[in-house]
Order: structure tokens, then sequence, then C-alpha cells
């Protein structure tokens, strides 16, 4: 697959990156353009958040757990572990905060949802998300291999499902998946990871929500209501609602300086490519 109403999908060869691939995928499914290897298989780091979000909002929709349970720090709930508000430090079982006063980015709070998962399932939190999103989507060359926060390993190929999955929801109620979107305890302030201190930090349930963030790894011209993740491995997902598509890049190159230089200007080509 090579990129065709959206050539600027190859500005990816200009990365300093031993390799990248990139796609583009509409709201209705069809692919607008690829570039690069979409069928290799690239660590995903935190855009595995996404991922195993989703498949706890399916363990929700199952009535396996509820949004509002206690689950993670005296106070909290799988609601506040989802949206990166339940106090937990970033890669360590310590309380920072209390829970819904700080947007405090936690490993953590993943790994305990991936517990509570297991626990109220009975399958192993890997074997419940391959169930619940990766089997059911076609996302065969998709698994998790350790933390449900940043040990998946996928391609451009499987995520370009998963986004248009998210875009037009079939394994979820839309409403869910709204919420998800949705910007959950608004006005908090907190660090958005290699972007520094955000006034307000806007998540949603596993997704970041762009708002009014500056500097971003999306584009300048991505709408406010933007969403998705990147990794620190030099990966991304975004979902632009206002111009109803997603674009998924994968490198082999950790996130860093080069990253922030050559994302946001990608961004903004390929959304003018979609507006077009």
């Amino acid at each position: 697959m090579e990129s065709s109403s959206v050539p600027s999908l190859a500005a990816t060869e200009n990365w300093p990156v031993p390799t990248a691939a990139a796609a583009v995928v509409r709201a209705d499914g069809t692919v607008a353009g690829s570039h690069g290897p979409t069928g290799r298989r690239f660590p995903l780091a935190s855009v595995t958040k996404p991922l195993a979000a989703y498949a706890v909002l399916v363990a929700y929709e199952e009535g396996a757990i509820d949004l509002d349970e206690p689950a993670g720090p005296e106070g909290a709930t799988v609601r506040h572990l989802l949206a990166h508000t339940s106090g937990l430090a970033f890669d360590e079982n310590r309380v920072q905060a209390a829970p819904g006063t700080r947007r405090i980015y936690s490993n953590t709070g993943f790994e305990v949802l991936g517990d509570l998962v297991a626990k109220a399932t009975d399958i192993p939190f890997a074997d419940y998300l391959h169930q619940a999103v990766l089997a059911p989507l076609g996302m065969t060359a998709t698994t998790l291999e350790g933390s449900p926060a940043k040990d998946a390993v996928s391609t451009v190929d499987d995520l370009v499902r998963f986004a248009a999955e998210v875009q037009a929801p079939r394994l979820l109620d839309a409403r869910t998946v709204l919420d998800a979107m949705t910007v959950t305890y608004p006005g908090l302030t907190g660090i958005l990871p290699g972007y520094g201190h955000q006034r307000p930090n806007d998540w949603g349930l596993g997704f970041e929500i762009r708002g009014v963030k500056s500097p971003h790894w999306t584009g300048t011209t991505s709408s406010p209501r933007t969403f998705g993740h990147f990794g620190q491995s030099g990966t991304f997902l975004w979902i632009d609602p206002d111009v109803r598509a997603a674009c998924v890049a994968l490198t082999d190159r950790a996130f860093g300086p080069w990253a922030i230089e050559a994302w946001t200007p990608f961004t903004d080509a390929v959304l003018a490519d979609l507006r077009r």
C-alpha cells in the first residue's frame, strides 16, 4: 500500500529514523493513503494505552466491572485510572495526589486496570484484550507482551482497523466511545510527557484530548476535539472528528527532539490534504 489521496504521508521518508510507516483512515473505514512498510510490527510504547482502555470499556459494557467502582488508591475509581486522575505516580505504586485533583500520567494506573479486569473476568489481561478487541477487529499482528500501559506490538495496518473502529464503533456503544473522547474531570492541570506543563491537561478515558494544549504533538491546525496517544517508541495515533479521519505513524526510533520537530508539520500537511 502506498499513499494516494494523502501525498504528505511520503514525508515520513525524511524523518531521521531507520524505518517509518504511516496511514490515514477515514471515518467510513476507507484507507485514504499509506506509506512505508504498513505490515511491519513495531513496539507501540504508550500507544498501547488506547487499546487497553478499549478492552476495559468492553469489560464495563459486559458488566464485569463498573467505571465508578473503587480501584487503585483510596477514593479512586476505574474512571479515575482511565483518565490519569487516580493520584498514582508515573511508574511506581505511590500516591502523589488525591483522586480527581491533578492529571498525573500513570503507567501504574493502567497496570492496576489490567489486574482489575483480569480478576473480574478470570482471563489474563493480554488474552482479554485479544478476545475483546484484537480478534474481532482482525488485528492479527497485534500482541500485548507485558504491561497494558506500554508493551503492545502492532502494525500500521492493524492500528488502521482500530482507528476505524473508534470512529464508527461496533464493539462498543457509540455513547461509551463518546465518553472516552470527552474531557473527564475538566480543568485539571498536569504534565504532558515530552511537552511540559499544560493548563488544562485534558484527557478522556484512555485517550489524550488535544484541547488548547501548546506545545503539542498533533498539528497547529488539529481541531481541539482531536484525541489519541503517542508513544516513547516514536509512535502516534490521532483521530480528528472534524475532518472525520485518523492518522497512524509508527517508527523504530525513540521519541525525542526529532519527533517534536517532525510530527506537527507532518500532521498539518496531512490535514491540508484531507481538507482539499
